[in-house]
């Protein structure tokens, strides 16, 4: 899988220097040179959409075991962090994510849900939002523009149905059947894991009989977080002399996450990310060294924020080892040896 994640950001970063090389990389850089630090206050406005995903999170997890704001945020940036800059298949994030919370003592069944709650409900606003776009290059763009939009709205059907089943799955008890299948497989060695497997299903469960924080979810902090992330592409591209207007801003940005989002695969989306910069912006009336400056602005993004979460994130790994090393709150108990003693 590593390998395959190599591969594909090998061939999505000659793709991107493709796209530059073909346009005019002098007339990109121009812009992007004379935007100068006003790119790099667009990167860090990223902040303002993260801080709207760790209190969307933070309602998905009960009282009792919730981190506060600040945890959530550095959980967040860590995640994205790892999702966008690694070749782990957009997954490797909640992995880190999952364990970093046990560390802080989230209990494993809750922070488990959270975390597919979270996935489920991120891919239905994705969703959402990206019709809201298609239907504003419909009415507004020109005739190159509804084309792109018929395509992508193609796109969204295909991938509905995939969604639809990946909601209504969970009412099944896809983790407990799948730990059961897998103890009988190994002959009952599995035995321990098919509780907890079960308490996970039971608390996904229970956050979807939470309607209350569930529509606030899709309908309050995901649109706040849309609209946040909207705001970078509409200051870059003040910056780079080509202003328009937020609802513009929003419908690149929702497009973006939704083609990023299906090219999992591919570490950073690399090409594939500037190539959705370059039809959607063009759609949209932008000329292609404005697009690909955009998309330039966008990377200038992951280098200010992700690069250094990647960073944090190992700190944090660090940090966890040497507490459970040095016998902290979370460290597994001593399991006794039958003569009234412990032993690790």
């Amino acid at each position: 899988m590593k390998r395959l994640g190599r591969v594909a950001a090998l061939a999505g970063l000659l793709a991107a220097l493709w796209l530059v090389w073909r346009d005019d990389p002098g007339a990109v850089l121009a812009l992007m040179r004379a935007a100068g630090a006003g790119l790099v206050l667009a990167g860090l406005v990223h902040v303002l959409p993260m801080l709207a995903n760790a209190k969307d999170w933070q309602t998905l997890i009960l009282r009792s075991d919730r981190p506060g704001l600040a945890g959530m945020l550095h959980l967040v940036w860590m995640r994205e962090s790892v999702n966008s800059m690694l070749p782990v298949a957009r997954i490797g994030g909640e992995i880190v994510s999952f364990r970093l919370m046990r560390h802080r003592g989230v209990d494993a069944s809750t922070a488990a849900a959270s975390l597919v709650v979270d996935m489920q409900l991120t891919l239905i606003s994705q969703l959402l939002f990206a019709l809201v776009g298609i239907g504003f290059l419909l009415s507004h763009a020109a005739s190159g523009g509804a084309r792109l939009a018929g395509d992508l709205a193609w796109g969204v059907v295909a991938f509905a149905p995939l969604l639809l089943l990946f909601a209504l799955v969970q009412h099944a008890r896809p983790f407990e059947r799948i730990t059961r299948l897998l103890n009988r497989v190994t002959s009952g060695k599995l035995t321990s894991l098919v509780g907890r497997s079960a308490d996970i299903d039971e608390s996904i469960k229970r956050i979807w009989r939470r309607r209350a924080v569930v529509l606030r979810y899709l309908f309050l902090w995901q649109t706040l977080q849309n609209f946040a992330t909207s705001l970078e592409i509409w200051l870059a591209l003040r910056f780079l002399n080509a202003p328009v207007g937020l609802m513009e801003a929003f419908v690149i940005e929702s497009l973006i996450q939704m083609v990023s989002s299906a090219a999992f695969f591919v570490p950073a989306a690399l090409g594939v990310q500037e190539g959705a910069f370059l039809l959607i912006g063009r759609a949209l009336g932008l000329g292609p060294s404005t697009c690909l400056a955009l998309a330039g602005a966008r990377r200038i993004r992951d280098l200010l924020i992700f690069v250094p979460g990647l960073i944090a994130w190992q700190v944090a790994e660090s940090s966890a080892k040497a507490v459970g090393a040095g016998g902290g709150a979370h460290s597994p108990a001593p399991v006794p040896d039958g003569r009234g003693k412990g032993k690790p």
